[in-house]
């Protein structure tokens, strides 16, 4: 018997052959149609479809424009719609995104090739932003309803939503009111018609009261008609506010039925900065802090510190437990080792020590040094040093290179358990900072490569996308107006005044100088509550925003705000308590550390190149959802519960549950070209009817824990969620070319 010969008798014994023959009737499946997973757009310019894209943007999910007032654009008819792909009817788009329910002229010929081509391919249409009327099928708002403004509104997510697209939530859909002279949200609140046309259904997935009456307004509802499915929105919104950031995803999710490229999570990551370091503290007479070299007080010698205490580490521990969640401890070594030269001892090491493994631990280099440009600091602001050439005098590579490894050494000592990949320098120094230094230092990329760092944490407010620095590559941070000089609410709200009031009403008019980035105070905060009942609820309010924008970047405070009246947990617990309020146990809140989010970021790059390159794609055909991605970029995926990934030797798991559903980073593996997903048969669309729309159903499932420090992915090179091998699909193509492999 010849090789080829034994091979295919060792396959077929193994059913692997009899698993790719034709089976009877096969031949139909080529007459199933192809929904490939991409959106279509038609935008008017307006916030509403601005903010939709913005979250297929943000998670990764393919769309196409058409902008009404490009005189170029594309006219929308059947062939722009639709067509032929390897035999099978092909529906170019899985969802539809409309201004409003009819942005075409009336009788359109547009307009009436969507609605052919959804109920052909059971196409879901979103309409952003409309008034309420009866062609949505609702009441007029002007009786009975209401138009106005919707400001400090308190909605309801429906039981039908809760069980639909914005399972992920528990009800409550507040809407912001930050600014009392201003509207922010206007909308139409009506109720559904009464008796609406033959076979249309219209379903309320969002509600408020009407005011004046003991009925609820729709905000967000399904309107069934005719073979059409419509997300029919009354309300206006911009991709900032909170209201319609709590019910992006499910849009998404609810137009293009639970199965699309790309997803969305919400992540949380609380850096604590120089851990071990004493640090300056504000004056509230001369208006700056004393022993910072970057302050106005520069050469006055601090007149006092602040620094973390055992009782603290403890306090520390207890809200962890509490809110089920991990800080990320950015540690200088050297500020133990200082203390234990003037004192003999350092309780706080031995606290922390005996707590270590209650945080995660980041390299901040050893003693903090300034490992940019050397600093000229008698001058106000401090100014980089030039040699006698006029160019600029560098730290040297070996200067900062001993900083990184003294501290990585350091924790070894003490048995710390760190990632010695990551790092966050002081002052993220090294890197450029304006208007000083518009260059990073020559020396930062080689020494960080010595060192063995590939991620290195940078400043969001001076730079928000990751880049390269040599070999490794930037993770940027939010700061947070809780300053780091700042151990009292006197002292923060104090130094909050001074930059945010102008010089009338006795601040520092920085606020005056710099209206485009800033807004002065119409009074100063009182000392005793302005802390309490301004700066933390809006700290937290932005912090929040950051959380459920699908961001993974890290938030960053100090240790002295965890010490003396510990002035961050204010802020945390009021982040923490809103998120239990808002979101369901199925969507906590993510927390990883450094390394696991550069790869994150490093992936999204990678996969929104190809998605915008058009080298990335993906298809469904009845229950199998096909994904091709280039050579080395990962792809993200966001399926139904039950879902697995089809195998040469049967099916694996994939991604992980989040949000009632499965999402992850998927690859292409040896001798495959794509990645094959077989939905299961409650998430599969039906094929659809004609002259009706598809609905398909998922159910709730178990979520990783908010303490997590595993991502969707966590490896700097693309890999299937939980290790799992990716291998040829069971084609007959694909068993070829590995027994051909094989001989």
């Amino acid at each position: 018997m010849g090789r080829r010969t034994r091979w295919a008798a060792a396959f077929t014994a193994a059913g692997l052959l009899a698993a790719v023959a034709p089976a009877a009737g096969a031949h139909a499946a080529t007459a199933a149609q192809r929904i490939d997973l991409r959106v279509l757009v038609v935008d008017d310019g307006g916030p509403a479809t601005a903010a939709i894209m913005n979250e297929m943007d943000i998670s990764g999910t393919p769309y196409t424009v058409v902008k009404l007032a490009d005189s170029n654009r594309p006219t929308i008819n059947a062939a722009f719609l639709s067509g032929t792909a390897n035999g099978q009817a092909e529906g170019k788009f899985q969802a539809v995104v409309l201004p409003n329910n009819a942005p075409f002229a009336a009788g359109s010929a547009e307009m009436a090739a969507l609605t052919s081509y959804e109920q052909t391919f059971g196409v879901r249409q979103v309409d952003a932003y409309t008034y309420a009327q009866p062609a949505v099928g609702l009441n007029y708002a002007a009786d009975p309803g209401y138009i106005g403004s919707l400001d400090g509104t308190t909605g309801t997510v429906t039981a039908a939503g809760l069980a639909g697209p914005f399972k992920y939530l528990k009800g409550t859909l507040p809407f912001e009111d930050n600014d009392p002279t201003v509207t922010e949200s206007y909308g139409y609140l009506a109720t559904p018609l009464a008796t609406q046309a033959a076979g249309a259904t219209f379903t309320p997935l969002a509600t408020a009261p009407i005011p004046g009456s003991s009925s609820q307004g729709v905000l967000a509802g399904e309107y069934d008609h005719g073979g059409v499915s419509e997300l029919v929105l009354t309300f206006a919104y911009n991709q900032y506010q909170e209201q319609y950031r709590l019910l992006a995803r499910g849009i998404v999710d609810w137009m293009t039925q639970g199965i699309h490229l790309g997803y969305d999570r919400n992540y949380y990551e609380q850096h604590i900065d120089d851990v071990f370091l004493p640090d300056d503290r504000w004056s509230s007479t001369a208006k700056c802090t004393p022993g910072d070299a970057a302050s106005a007080c520069s050469g006055t010698p601090a007149e006092s510190t602040i620094r973390m205490t055992p009782a603290d580490v403890t306090y520390a521990q207890q809200w962890e437990q509490a809110h089920n969640f991990t800080f990320d401890f950015l540690f200088n070594g050297g500020g133990s080792d200082e203390q234990v030269a003037a004192t003999g001892s350092d309780p706080l090491l031995t606290a922390l020590t005996a707590a270590k493994s209650s945080f995660r631990w980041v390299n901040h280099t050893y003693d903090h040094p300034f490992l940019g440009c050397v600093q000229n600091t008698a001058t106000v602001p401090w100014s980089c040093t030039t040699n006698a050439d006029g160019s600029t005098a560098w730290v040297s590579k070996a200067t900062i290179q001993t900083a990184i490894t003294q501290n990585q050494q350091w924790a070894a000592s003490h048995g710390f358990s760190t990632d010695n990949t990551e790092l966050v320098t002081g002052e993220h120094s090294g890197l450029a900072t304006l208007p000083q230094q518009p260059v990073d230092n020559p020396n930062l990329a080689p020494a960080l490569a010595a060192a063995g760092v590939k991620w290195t944490g940078s400043d969001h407010s001076r730079e928000a996308n990751q880049r390269a620095v040599g070999s490794a590559l930037t993770v940027p941070r939010y700061p947070m107006n809780v300053y780091y000089n700042a151990g009292h609410t006197n002292d923060e709200v104090d130094e909050y005044n001074w930059l945010y009031t102008s010089t009338a009403q006795g601040g520092s008019g920085l606020c005056t100088a710099n209206p485009a980035t800033s807004t002065c105070l119409p009074a100063p905060l009182d000392e005793s509550t302005g802390y309490s009942s301004y700066i933390a609820p809006l700290e937290a309010r932005i912090d929040l925003g950051h959380i459920i924008d699908n961001s993974p970047l890290p938030t960053y405070a100090h240790q002295s705000n965890l010490a003396e009246d510990r002035i961050l947990y204010p802020v945390l617990n009021q982040i923490f308590d809103s998120y239990a309020n808002l979101f369901a146990a199925n969507a906590p809140i993510v927390n990883l550390r450094e390394s696991a989010i550069g790869a994150e970021l490093k992936q999204r790059t990678a996969w929104q190149a190809a998605v915008t390159a058009g080298t990335a794609s993906g298809y469904r055909v009845g229950s199998t959802v096909t994904v091709t991605a280039p050579s080395g970029v990962a792809a993200q995926v966001t399926v139904p519960t039950g879902t697995v990934q089809q195998q040469l030797l049967g099916t694996s798991a994939f991604g992980s549950a989040y949000a009632g559903e499965l999402s992850g980073w998927v690859s292409p593996g040896l001798l495959q070209g794509n990645v094959t997903l077989k939905l299961n048969a409650a998430g599969t669309p039906a094929a659809p009817a004609a002259g009706a729309a598809t609905t398909p159903s998922s159910s709730p499932s178990s979520s990783p824990s908010a303490g997590s420090s595993t991502p969707p992915t966590s490896s700097t090179t693309p890999v299937v969620p939980n290790g799992v091998k990716n291998l040829v699909p069971l084609t007959v193509a694909g068993v070829a070319k590995l027994v051909g492999a094989l001989l």
